[in-house]
């Protein structure tokens, strides 16, 4: 007598006469011992699993569960065989024959004095997958969706640095009594501010208009160019403040990035600089670049009114956090900044003392 024809007879006896149940249904079903074993398998679990009949019977359950699902599976089992209790879906994983997984919904009752467990079980793996589908879809909306909004606050956000440059402008033309020279620079100061205006603007549709949102694009840019940028977008707003900007970009001045997050970071670096100037003190910004420890790193300094770091601590860079007494404070500049050059694997520091200035350090992934 071979060992399935072992395991069956056993059944024979049994006052259930569950042949015809057994064989004919298309729930997965089966009896398995207090051992560990299968004492008795129905041919639709048997198709399910794809293991021969030698191999289901003469191995131990455990043997076919999914590594990861083991641990859980033993001290279920354990359970049910000590309290007597019946399992209602309980969910793991096996391997088959073929090296698929399955994920199986078990319903399992006791039976102490005979030493068995009847189960029943349904194969669940199209409803996982179509779960785990669910889930990656949510995740990625949720991800569209904070791009969006980041993309929402930095756009709205960059903005109002050109536009504040023409209402200047305006402001002192309301003012003055100019001669044709004067007005003469004046227009030509309007012009490169609406220039700004347009080429911020087309930046962000350009943005916006990208199939993918999630994909963020990274290119090989230099420095100094997206500098010149950013200062032509607020030269009037440099002249007007009498900021002074240096730049050494003698380290590197090229960096792998994305075009929109790098302007986006000097704009807001800038303007900071210029709005957070010490009163009677001209504003004076440095922007370099240096290898450190193999790092490429980008580093903004001013002369401003600093920050108190003992106090502020990580709150530097959190949303709507402001730190200074300004009409013009959001508290979006710096969480924009920091948010650039995360999302990218790169990392911004900053060492400052109240009324000492600041020191950004941008470490490019």
């Amino acid at each position: 007598m071979d060992l399935q024809s072992n395991r069956e007879h056993t059944y024979e006896k049994t006052p259930l006469k569950m042949d015809l149940f057994f064989d004919l249904s298309l729930d997965l079903l089966c009896i398995a011992g207090f051992d560990g074993y299968f004492k008795r398998i129905n041919p639709s679990l048997k198709k399910v699993l794809g293991f021969p009949d030698e191999m289901l019977y003469g191995n131990p359950i455990n043997s076919f569960v999914h590594p990861d699902d083991l641990q859980v599976t033993i001290e279920t089992r354990n359970y049910i065989v000590s309290d007597g209790t019946p399992l209602l879906n309980f969910e793991n994983r096996y391997v088959t024959h073929s090296g698929d997984t399955i994920w199986l919904s078990w319903t399992s009752v006791p039976a102490k004095e005979e030493g068995l467990i009847y189960a029943v079980a349904k194969n669940i793996t199209h409803k996982k997958k179509q779960e785990a589908d669910r889930n990656a879809l949510i995740t990625r909306l949720t991800q569209s969706n904070e791009q969006l909004k980041k993309l929402t606050f930095t756009t709205s956000h960059d903005l109002r640095s050109p536009v504040n440059n023409l209402l200047s402008i305006f402001s002192i033309l309301e003012e003055s009594h100019l001669d044709p020279d004067e007005m003469g620079e004046f227009i030509r100061l309007m012009k490169n501010s609406t220039e700004g205006l347009k080429h911020t603007l087309d930046t962000y549709i350009d943005n916006l208009s990208q199939k993918d949102v999630l994909t963020v694009l990274v290119e090989q840019l230099e420095l100094h160019e997206v500098m010149k940028k950013v200062v032509t977008s607020i030269k009037s707003l440099i002249e007007i403040s009498d900021t002074q900007i240096h730049a050494d970009f003698t380290a590197f001045d090229q960096v792998k990035f994305n075009r929109s997050y790098l302007e986006s970071i000097f704009l807001n670096m800038f303007t900071n600089s210029i709005k957070y100037a010490r009163p009677g003190c001209q504003a004076v910004i440095s922007v370099s670049t240096r290898i450190h420890e193999g790092a490429r790193q980008l580093i903004f300094e001013d002369n401003g009114l600093g920050f108190d770091m003992e106090r502020i601590g990580d709150k530097i860079f959190g949303f709507k956090e402001t730190f200074h007494q300004s009409a013009d404070s959001k508290g979006i500049g710096l969480y924009l900044v920091h948010n650039h050059v995360t999302s990218l694997g790169g990392r911004i520091d900053i060492d400052s003392e109240p009324e000492k200035g600041a020191r950004f350090t941008i470490t490019f992934k």
